[in-house]
């Protein structure tokens, strides 16, 4: 059976937040959730690019601003969250950036990819399992990456101070993030919660980020987006493993779901493996503690 979106069951009496849900993947998400019926929380940087989207999404939509990449924002939206949605039926950490200019860092002095891409989501899914926890059959959805698969992580160089290359650190981050989704599995196994943890990764689409990581280069950077974007699949398409991750009545925890075809790059929707270094559990261990260290929110 090819998944499709049509797959996708009622969602009425659900209350879902996606980060990063006014473009790209995480706008095609938020629309097939809205339009199944679900309460949908766009958490987003840019509320007046949320609001355009809400517009657009039509149904039970709410725009709240969130900043991954500043701790004290996360904070401020979980805590405003919590106190008009007490139950929350789906988390999707769907936001994410890549920039392959100079190194940057967070407000919190972190490394920007590993700040938004984990760190931020981290967070908030630590801050957010008591409402998770309150729902029948929740689930929290951590976006991956291909290119976890050929990635590293230094525990004595997680912010990428030395040699730093912007697709190392993209890569590296989208590794932490697969741990971190692997490893929330393990431990709401451990503790008996009724929540799900679940991966996905949309191969190669085409979305926003390809012109935003060569931004840096001018009009060479512009090229080689518009050359990049001709390989890739459509935002439609790449976002069908996250709504599965999502949605199916099938999935158990710690399933990853990307694409079948060409290398995991694109086609329907099919189960995948994370990397040996992703799925070890001393790795998971060792960059929990880490991330609680860096976030100061125990999760777990």
């Amino acid at each position: 059976m090819t998944w499709t979106a049509d797959h996708i069951p009622d969602q009425h009496g659900r209350t879902a937040v996606v980060t990063g849900a006014n473009s790209g993947l995480g706008l095609v998400t938020a629309t097939a959730l809205a339009r199944r019926g679900a309460r949908v929380v766009l958490a987003v940087r840019d509320t007046a690019a949320g609001r355009r989207a809400a517009r657009h999404i039509g149904g039970d939509v709410e725009v709240r601003e969130l900043d991954l990449a500043s701790l004290a924002s996360v904070r401020e939206f979980a805590a405003a969250l919590s106190a008009d949605r007490p139950v929350l039926d789906l988390l999707v950490n769907n936001a994410g950036t890549v920039l392959l200019g100079p190194r940057r860092t967070s407000v919190d002095g972190h490394e920007l990819h590993l700040a938004t891409n984990l760190l931020g989501h981290f967070a908030l899914t630590g801050l957010l399992l008591g409402n998770l926890a309150a729902a029948r059959a929740a689930r929290v959805v951590s976006l991956s990456s291909i290119t976890h698969r050929n990635a590293h992580l230094d525990f004595a160089d997680l912010m990428v101070e030395r040699g730093y290359r912007g697709s190392t650190a993209y890569g590296r981050s989208k590794l932490a993030t697969t741990v971190f989704g692997i490893e929330l599995d393990r431990r709401l196994r451990a503790t008996g919660s009724p929540v799900l943890s679940v991966l996905a990764h949309p191969g190669v689409t085409r979305t926003n980020l390809t012109p935003r990581a060569w931004s840096h280069q001018g009009r060479r950077g512009r090229v080689i987006a518009r050359l990049g974007l001709l390989a890739t699949q459509p935002v439609e398409q790449g976002a069908l493993p996250q709504l599965r991750a999502a949605t199916d009545p099938q999935v158990h925890g710690g399933q990853f779901f990307g694409p079948a075809r060409f290398f995991q790059t694109r086609g329907p929707v099919t189960e995948v493996r994370a990397s040996r270094e992703a799925t070890d559990p001393a790795v998971g261990r060792r960059l929990w503690t880490a991330a609680e260290e860096l976030t100061g929110v125990r999760c777990l």
